[in-house]
């Protein structure tokens, strides 16, 4: 992992795009994608040779809840730890700005396949379903 540069809140619209195009396909809208960038409580991206190969980001509201979302490791860089350390930057954060002697509710979705992955960082899994919906604007 030393040998991967760690960025904080740089994470470009293009460089999300790129990321997802690698791992999801057709991504979203790039202004949908900019919006999302400058309103996301934390991003934190991974560097290799200049070269973007990581991300993943958080929303919440700062006080009692975060949700992490879009996390990312380009498929060439897969199993080397990189994920792991995306989600301990998001931790640290998490901690590095609470309310001392509180506890924080930070939530995720995972695919069914990623669940082991996330359990090692203590989430669990609990009764509620995820609920979703793609609403068109006009």
């Amino acid at each position: 992992m030393d040998k991967f540069i760690i960025k904080h809140n740089e994470l470009t619209a293009d460089e999300f795009i790129y990321l997802w195009k690698s791992v999801w396909g057709t991504p979203p809208a790039l202004e949908q994608v900019r919006l999302a960038m400058e309103n996301s409580v934390f991003r934190v991206s991974v560097y290799d040779r200049g070269n973007v190969i990581a991300m993943a980001r958080m929303i919440g509201d700062m006080g009692l809840c975060y949700y992490i979302k879009d996390v990312v490791v380009h498929p060439d860089y897969q199993k080397q730890g990189i994920g792991r350390r995306l989600i301990n930057e998001l931790l640290d954060f998490i901690k590095s700005n609470g309310i001392s002697g509180t506890e924080i509710f930070v939530e995720l979705c995972a695919m069914p396949d990623k669940i082991p992955f996330y359990e090692k960082f203590g989430f669990s899994a609990n009764e509620a379903q995820r609920l979703r919906i793609m609403l068109p604007v006009e």
